[in-house]
């Protein structure tokens, strides 16, 4: 959780005044030194932090934006951050980025450190591990202003930007059945992520327009999101120690499918020749690799774009913002030859 005791929480449980609390913590030479001890013992007992969205009313606006995603090399990021970028520095604020690693804890940290530096606002991308999402509930209520992109908290009411997921995949996969394969495996992240949801109901939904069973040992979670190549090479391992192994698969995270053409390759197997693969990534080198990869692209640079537009509007509101709204934006099915017309058996 973030900051969550308050100045009178702690007035309340010692039995003295705000006024008496707060000159203890800022070591005034008012208060006695029994007192002083007493304050500051308490409030390291419940880790007390300052109140980061009073200070900054206190102190003005400080023109920077915090941002927060899983990892700044991911390609989609990187143009999500670069969009970000130019809606900010053209509007006269500074951008702080933060990287989770697909870690709760280290999201949460890294929030709590944004906050304490006073930015105006936050865009923010969850990570895999993440499921507690009323320290950003706490925050949304306090009128602090955030923005999720990509991997957002559909349960807070606060503006959204996302890609069309559930289409993205429905297309990736209905193209894999229409070059004549019925055997499709589907990689993908956490179940925690809205995405990873979509995504996966993108592919059911196609297997079943086209009378095709869903297997559930064709589907396997990646809850580091590709970041570990252990975790996705035990994962074509047990895709392909299968007796009816698959011949396809549709892989749902832009770092996934780069993390899945490596470990094919470290295994000793070839695309399409073992396996014929359609991926989401934004990676610039998709069409660099032995084949060439069919891929759903994202509109990253205008995800980052449209997230900041949406952010600095609500920093810079004269009022109170009662109505949010979720931008939705299409994706695009690029193809290559990692995924060819099935040749007769």
């Amino acid at each position: 959780m973030f900051q969550s005791y308050t100045i009178k929480d702690i007035a309340k449980a010692l039995g003295l005044s705000t006024s008496t609390v707060s000159r203890a913590l800022n070591g005034s030479y008012e208060i006695g030194s029994e007192t002083k001890k007493l304050v500051l013992e308490y409030a390291e007992k419940v880790n007390y932090r300052p109140n980061p969205i009073a200070l900054s009313l206190k102190e003005q606006k400080s023109h920077s934006i915090g941002v927060v995603v899983c990892e700044v090399a991911n390609s989609y990021f990187s143009q999500a951050i670069n969009g970000i970028e130019s809606i900010a520095y053209n509007s006269g604020y500074h951008v702080i980025i933060t990287q989770t690693h697909e870690s709760a804890a280290r999201e949460a940290a890294n929030v709590q450190h944004l906050l304490s530096r006073h930015v105006d606002g936050l865009l923010v991308s969850l990570s895999a591990e993440t499921t507690d999402i009323t320290p950003y509930q706490y925050l949304h209520e306090k009128g602090f202003p955030i923005v999720f992109f990509d991997r957002i908290a559909p349960e807070i009411n606060t503006h959204k930007v996302i890609a069309n997921n559930y289409q993205g995949a429905f297309e990736a996969t209905e193209l894999l059945i229409q070059s004549g394969y019925t055997r499709i495996a589907h990689l993908t992240s956490s179940d925690n992520l809205l995405i990873s949801r979509d995504r996966l109901n993108g592919f059911t939904a196609a297997l079943a327009k086209h009378h095709i069973a869903f297997i559930p040992d064709y589907v396997k979670h990646c809850n580091r999101g590709g970041m570990v190549l252990e975790e996705v090479e035990a994962a074509i391992r047990e895709l392909f120690s299968q007796p009816n192994r698959p011949e396809a698969i549709f892989i749902a995270g832009d770092k996934l499918t780069t993390t899945f053409i490596a470990g094919i390759k470290k295994l000793g197997m070839k695309i399409p020749d073992d396996i014929a693969v359609v991926g989401f990534t934004n990676s610039n080198v998709a069409e660099l690799f032995d084949p060439p990869l069919t891929v759903v692209r994202q509109p990253a640079f205008q995800i980052g774009q449209t997230a900041t537009e949406l952010l600095i509007k609500t920093i810079e509101s004269k009022r109170p913002i009662y109505e949010y709204k979720t931008e939705q934006l299409a994706t695009e099915l690029i193809l290559r030859n990692s995924a060819p017309q099935l040749r007769p058996h």
